[in-house]
């Protein structure tokens, strides 16, 4: 043994301190690291540049609804219809996408109150499969729609999602025209439909039930659109505006409503559900 290891191994080190692997959040914007309890408690909004990052259902009814809100049973529909295949069978990633978030697939549906208001709320995950538009997401849509109508109150719905799921060939497009005949149903019982467009809102979504709310609100800085920005710019052969397909110049053109900030958006849908569902008086 030489002395230089002779010398090291006689000073004591002290163990290496262990850190959460959670305990740093970096925003995807502007790269900042947050203290992920910071975050978690601003909304998962980033309180340096006010980047809205991408939720899940249970956060999303948590801050939203009222206590006691009950999440509805998922739709039973048949899994991997085509028995599809690429790199990896569809029945894998839907295993994969199962373990990774807990949920059965990308459409959640509650039942409660909005500051006292019934209100039907659904919302997409983007992080099951991209928040793709499936069969089981159609029957969910359609089902809280079916809700709503029963319970005469209004239906929301957060959208999140690349658009139609390809691994169901034309049975996901299938979707698009059931969930707008859900949406005629609502209408015709008289009952508002509003939709709240997160990060990203794109493609056979955006082509069907994301555009077709009474009201069309949208969080700060999220991607709406249907073909993707490259796509656009190939096609035509011309540069596209900055922000193009960002809910702020969308907005400026007449596509949407409003940009509502995460932390006024309980209040901003009380209201709205004050104003086209009167007889829905706050709870005594």
């Amino acid at each position: 043994m030489s002395w230089l290891d002779r010398v090291r191994n006689s000073i004591p080190f002290l163990p290496k301190r262990e850190t959460p692997e959670n305990l740093w959040h970096k925003c995807r914007t502007c790269g900042a690291m947050i203290f992920t309890r910071e975050w978690e408690e601003n909304l998962f909004v980033c309180p340096r540049c006010d980047h809205h990052d991408r939720i899940g259902p249970r956060p999303r009814f948590s801050m939203l609804l009222d206590p006691g809100y009950t999440i509805l049973p998922p739709p039973q529909v048949r899994e991997d219809p085509l028995k599809f295949r690429d790199s990896k069978r569809y029945a894998d990633r839907l295993k994969a996408a199962r373990a990774a978030t807990g949920e059965t697939d990308a459409l959640m549906t509650a039942r409660g109150t909005v500051e006292g208001r019934k209100a039907i709320v659904a919302v997409q995950d983007f992080a099951f499969m991209g928040g793709s538009m499936g069969m089981a997401v159609g029957a969910a849509f359609v089902d809280g729609a079916r809700a709503a109508i029963a319970d005469h109150c209004p239906y929301i719905i957060f959208t999140a999602a690349g658009g139609a799921r390809m691994q169901e060939g034309i049975l996901s497009l299938m979707q698009m025209p059931r969930t707008t005949v859900a949406i005629s149903e609502l209408k015709e019982a008289g009952l508002p439909y509003i939709v709240v467009l997160t990060d990203p809102t794109t493609g056979g979504v955006t082509a069907s039930y994301a555009m077709l709310g009474d009201v069309q609100i949208a969080e700060p800085g999220a991607l709406i659109g249907f073909a993707g920005q490259r796509v656009i710019e190939s096609t035509i052969r011309e540069k596209l505006p900055e922000g193009f397909q960002r809910a702020e110049y969308l907005l400026a053109h007449g596509m949407i409503d409003m940009v509502v900030h995460r932390k006024e958006l309980k209040a901003i849908l009380a209201q709205l559900i004050g104003y086209l569902a009167p007889e829905e008086r706050a709870a005594a």
